[in-house]
């Protein structure tokens, strides 16, 4: 029976930082992409999302930026609703976790867990620091990993070799608010008894068909049910959160992972007093979109505590991606290893679709994957440009050189096997999409879409109309074959249109606007359809889709990763050593052989017709090198010649706009945005090593 409505949610992310794309492909873009699929087939949907804002990772960042809380939370909030929208995220509602209809939600989510007999209170031994006068939440202690002898590893994790840890196994724990030695000290909490729901997860996941489920969320469920499972403290000692709702609770908040997911109910209850039709009629379709690290809390902790409460309907699905890695490396937010979303946009005006298609076409679906600036280049120029984006041109610019800027009639007496081949395909896509998109294989889908278009290209260059046109002699039917093949083709861009707008909602409305036709021509029900232009239809001239990504944005990018991750390091100093040899390690492996240098610009001028590029003469010591920079919208020439910089002095020397570029200058931004040298605080002899 299909469902009467549906209710889609995406991972509350964590106020306390910017998203970046591994956010988006984790989880946010296959959300989007599969509520508009079910928009563009009218049903009844609910998108709902919101900022996850109590936890320990909030008030770490509010010691870190020396502010409270509150305004953590509220200047994040603010950055990643922004981005979300202007990557073209569609939520109904992106809400957050510390306004007072989800504290109203949560604690009644708690009271009557509580009221029907759902918690076991435990007293325990909990880590204490005596000087700041607060029992430490695991993220709160530090100590030396017993794995690798890093110093700082957190009570939970060590972020250096990615241990999990628990803060008795840290070596000479200290804590992380006064850098005192913690003692324990007994502290009671409420505990929820995943244990005894063991039999009805097994019930619903493992004999409930949920295999159908992607095979790493129903294998991570079924390890964690065939291990067994222990209760766990639903409350935490913290003076941020939502306060436990009992009257012997003080200092007591409810633990971030209890109160998160009710943000979905909180958020959809927020959107519409129709809340209960979303979250309490079975013919209602819940969907989970979550990255990995949270499927235990989908498909675990919350549908128990909706069992335990009884009113809620449960899952349908929990699509969760695997993680992107970024150039080879996992994503390190506390080494500024990323490309964050904020960013983007803002060095890629205009190129929100891009980005999706990139991140959709190399989506981590079934395995970790890896984004590198290359192949963002090469996926946008091959597939974008030259394959989707270069069909719909060339239709365009034909019909409008050979048919008057009209739709051509179809001599339908004329059509051969290509043209009844092309024209199956249309029809055919739609039915193959839609499978793939109902069952989340959306990398598998967006292929199809492009793959059409490369179709078309095929298509086109086969018929070669232009040529015909061309012709001397004399052919009786010509003018009716050259209707026929762009007749064809234009109704295959109004499918192209109709297939591709889940994926990239900016192109499919800008090929609306050249076919002058309404976005309605979207709906689903349209596609497939060779008849949705009609005939003598005047068309607008054709605007390009794309354009090509250049080698020196590319370097940029790369140049303001590797800055970005350079400066964020933990040290502060800088040692001036006068010999070559290779510098010791930073804690990264692809940079463990990088050679910096100290030059000394001789001279900068600006490169002609590239407005973001300076050419510079770069003293290293006894040898001089030539490096193109992209700094030019950020410095005048003139400004920086005798400037002390740092240099990548062994990267492999590159052509940009003709010049090659011979290393690479270490920048970094400040809070205005602005670019800034990364340069030695002294003057230093050029050619002088940096370790």
């Amino acid at each position: 029976m299909d469902p009467k409505r549906f209710l889609v949610t995406a991972a509350l992310p964590y106020a306390n930082g910017p998203v970046h794309i591994g956010h988006l492909a984790g989880c946010y873009l296959p959300a989007d992409i599969y509520v508009r699929y079910l928009r563009a087939q009218k049903k009844d949907v609910k998108f709902i999302c919101g900022s996850d804002e109590h936890g320990v990772p909030i008030t770490i960042r509010a010691m870190k930026e020396h502010c409270t809380p509150k305004d953590v939370v509220d200047k994040y909030h603010a950055l990643i609703k922004d981005s979300f929208e202007k990557m073209n995220i569609s939520f109904d509602i992106f809400s957050r976790t510390s306004n007072a209809t989800h504290f109203e939600c949560a604690q009644d989510f708690f009271k009557k867990l509580y009221a029907k007999g759902c918690f076991e209170e435990k007293t325990s031994e909990q880590y204490f620091d005596e000087e700041k006068q607060v029992f430490l939440a695991d993220r709160y202690i530090v100590g030396t990993c017993p794995i690798c002898s890093n110093e700082n590893a957190y009570g939970d994790q060590c972020e250096k070799c990615g241990s999990t840890l628990s803060p008795d196994q840290l070596i000479q724990p200290r804590s992380a608010l006064s850098n005192a030695i913690p003692v324990k000290k007994e502290t009671t909490h409420w505990y929820f008894p995943l244990n005894q729901y063991e039999a009805f997860l097994k019930e619903w996941i493992v004999d409930g068909k949920k295999q159908t489920w992607k095979s790493n969320v129903y294998g991570q469920c079924k390890s964690w049910i065939d291990s067994g499972l222990q209760p766990r403290a639903m409350t935490r000692d913290s003076n941020w959160g939502i306060p436990v709702p009992l009257p012997n609770a003080e200092g007591k908040v409810l633990y971030v992972w209890f109160d998160a997911p009710i943000g979905y109910i909180s958020a959809t209850k927020e959107l519409t007093n129709d809340w209960k039709d979303y979250w309490c009629d079975e013919s209602s379709k819940l969907v989970h979109f979550i990255g990995k690290d949270n499927i235990v809390f989908h498909c675990i902790i919350f549908p128990s505590m909706l069992k335990a409460h009884g009113d809620f309907i449960l899952p349908d699905n929990v699509p969760a991606n695997e993680f992107l890695n970024i150039e080879g490396e996992k994503v390190s937010t506390s080494r500024n290893w990323a490309v964050w979303v904020h960013e983007y946009v803002k060095d890629f005006p205009d190129q929100e679709d891009v980005l999706r298609y990139v991140l959709c076409a190399n989506a981590p679906e079934t395995k970790d994957n890896d984004f590198t600036w290359k192949d963002f280049q090469d996926r946008t120029n091959n597939e974008l440009v030259a394959t989707f984006g270069n069909f719909v041109n060339r239709a365009f610019v034909l019909m409008h050189k050979l048919c008057n800027g009209k739709v051509p009639p179809l001599h339908k007496e004329l059509l051969d096997e290509a043209d009844h081949n092309l024209m199956t395909d249309i029809q055919k896509t739609k039915e193959t999409v839609s499978g793939l998109l109902e069952n989340y294989k959306f990398r598998d889908a967006l292929f199809e879409v492009i793959d059409l278009s490369r179709k078309g290209n095929k298509y086109l260059q086969d018929k070669a109309p232009w040529i015909l046109a061309k012709e001397t002699n004399t052919q009786e039917n010509k003018q009716a074959l050259i209707d026929n093949s762009l007749h064809i083709c234009l109704q295959l861009c109004a499918n192209l249109a109709i297939y591709i707008q889940p994926f990239l909602p900016a192109t499919a409305k800008k090929m609306c606007h050249m076919m002058k036709v309404v976005d309605k021509m979207l709906d689903w029900e349209n596609g497939g359809s060779l008849d949705l232009l009609k005939v003598n239809y005047a068309l607008r001239a054709p605007e390009l889709l794309f354009r090509k990504i250049e080698d020196e944005e590319i370097m940029s990018q790369i140049e303001k990763l590797k800055t970005n991750l350079i400066s964020s390091t933990p040290t502060t100093t800088q040692k001036v050593e006068t010999t070559t040899t290779a510098k010791e390690r930073i804690q990264f492996d692809d940079f463990a052989k990088i050679d910096l240098r100290i030059g000394t610009i001789l001279s900068a001028e600006k490169v002609e017709k590239a407005d973001k590029l300076l050419k510079l003469s770069v003293a290293l010591g006894e040898e001089t090198r030539t490096i193109v920079s992209g700094i030019a919208q950020h410095f005048n020439p003139e400004e920086i010649v005798q400037k002390q910089v740092i240099v990548v002095a062994n990267l492999a020397p590159r052509k940009m706009r003709g010049i090659e570029s011979e290393g690479m200058i270490l920048m970094t931004e400040n809070e205005e945005g602005k670019l800034v040298f990364v340069s030695p605080n002294t003057l230093v002899p050029s050619g002088k090593t940096v370790n």
